[in-house]
């Protein structure tokens, strides 16, 4: 069975993505342990709450550095929500801006709607050739957000969503993805993204036959 290492940085609410992972078959580790990270077959980022203190939590432990050396490896990697916004350059929040783990360049800003907070469930457009929603192109994602990334990201599949105006909702950059949405709170569109991942993870096609 796959092994997903759910980074612990101290972010809150990330007990459902560790049992929804779980529900689509992996085993699943909450760690900032180095060497528990290393032996998982894919690695996810949760975030919830403010870039700024994301972005903190994330430094104190190392994990920027363990982020970026993940990406450069090409070793499945997953961030949802603000664990999206974080591989992005920089945030801008309250005229304050913060730099990011810098994987795509651009910067997340708040978001150009009539109701703020966008919170709810949304429609995403998704390209032919998205692995990511594979089997769910057409269906609904729950989103709880204020700022996201407009700037799609050079060589990557972009798929959008849109709250007062376009916004990225998901990034595909090899092994890397992100989604902006929650997909552990997704319901079934969720639960087959999360398993489209696992699915991408070396020896997991062999593993399933």
């Amino acid at each position: 069975m796959s092994t997903v290492a759910v980074l612990d940085y101290g972010a809150g609410n990330v007990r459902s993505a560790v049992r929804a992972v779980e529900a689509a078959g992996a085993e699943v580790v909450l760690t900032a342990d180095r060497s528990a990270i290393d032996a998982a077959d894919g690695l996810l980022v949760p975030g919830v709450g403010a870039y700024s203190a994301v972005m903190a939590g994330l430094t104190r432990i190392g994990g920027d550095e363990l982020i970026r050396s993940w990406h450069e490896s090409q070793r499945p990697l997953l961030g949802i929500c603000v664990g999206l916004q974080v591989f992005f350059a920089r945030g801008e929040e309250h005229g304050v801006k913060t730099e990011g783990i810098g994987l795509w360049p651009g910067a997340v800003t708040a978001l150009e709607a009539p109701v703020v907070p966008h919170m709810g469930w949304s429609q995403v457009s998704a390209p032919t050739s998205s692995r990511m929603f594979d089997g769910v192109a057409e269906e609904r994602f729950y989103f709880v957000h204020s700022y996201a990334a407009t700037e799609t990201p050079p060589g990557t599949v972009v798929t959008t969503a849109t709250h007062g105006g376009s916004f990225i909702a998901a990034v595909e950059d090899g092994t890397t993805w992100a989604a902006q949405f929650h997909p552990e709170k997704s319901a079934d569109a969720g639960a087959r993204l999360l398993r489209n991942w696992i699915g991408t993870f070396p020896g997991a096609g062999a593993a399933r036959h």
